[in-house]
């Protein structure tokens, strides 16, 4: 019987996969045989990724990314498609976070998220999808976070930039169906990543964030391994424009 869940073969980009959700991502995809080409500002951290992904017995290489420059992903893309002739895959993740009171928010730590995290996203998003369109197939995965379906305080800029992740999601989902490219959307919750580092290390906070979370802990970024390996294998293969939320529960009793 065919395994519904393998990539092996397929090619996959993945941005910020130097550290965190990107990282655990591109090594869930490696596992379950995808090439992974990383992208990130962090070399030192993206050649980490892929010495780790080959020891996994998968092939990839790394590619010093801005994902606010054009020819940065386009640069991405020509050595992707030099090198294995086609991209199956994009999981779209790279983003920050500039916490604070919304009247205290400066133009600039607005406009770096917003920058970030969403318009680097469409801009990916649309450059890949070119290059799927010729072929007719292909699956986008978008990170997005539960900060995007309600509000988190303090953090204003990274909430309207995961809640515009959302719908740009259903929007690439709805237009680029007739090419044969699905487009979906991770929202995780809270994760041990460097981004939350410091909140998960204030007690208070911590103990916080955990009295919401029924399964009672932070999730771990491989974990997110097995679900963006769902969104982009077969096994969801008549699944397009969902946002699958990974947040240990805590959406469900709101």
């Amino acid at each position: 019987m065919k395994n519904i869940f393998s990539l092996k073969g397929k090619v996959a980009i993945v941005t910020g996969a130097s550290r965190g959700l990107g990282k655990g991502m591109a090594l869930g995809l490696a596992k379950s045989g995808a090439i992974i080409i990383g992208a990130s500002r962090d070399v030192k951290g993206l050649n980490q990724t892929i010495k780790e992904v080959k020891a996994l017995g998968s092939d990839g290489f790394a590619v010093k990314t801005d994902v606010t420059k054009e020819k940065d992903i386009n640069n991405v893309i020509k050595k992707t498609l030099q090198k294995y002739k086609k991209i199956d895959i994009l999981i779209n993740n790279a983003g920050i976070l500039r916490s604070g009171p919304a009247e205290k928010m400066s133009n600039k730590d607005w406009n770096d998220v917003i920058n970030i995290n969403l318009t680097g996203m469409f801009l990916f998003a649309r450059a890949v999808g070119r290059e799927m369109i010729k072929k007719k197939s292909g699956s986008i995965v978008n990170i997005a976070s539960i900060a995007g379906q309600f509000g988190f305080p303090n953090a204003v800029s990274y909430d309207c930039s995961k809640g515009g992740i959302i719908l740009m999601t259903k929007a690439l989902a709805a237009e680029w169906g007739k090419y044969g490219i699905r487009v979906n959307a991770i929202a995780p919750g809270i994760f041990k990543t460097k981004m939350t580092e410091a909140m998960l290390k204030d007690p208070k906070t911590r103990a916080a964030f955990f009295a919401n979370i029924p399964l009672g802990r932070a999730g771990d970024p491989k974990e997110l391994g097995g679900v963006a390996n769902f969104l982009a294998s077969d096994a969801s293969s008549y699944v397009t424009g969902h946002v699958l939320v990974a947040d240990g529960g805590w959406t469900a009793g709101l």
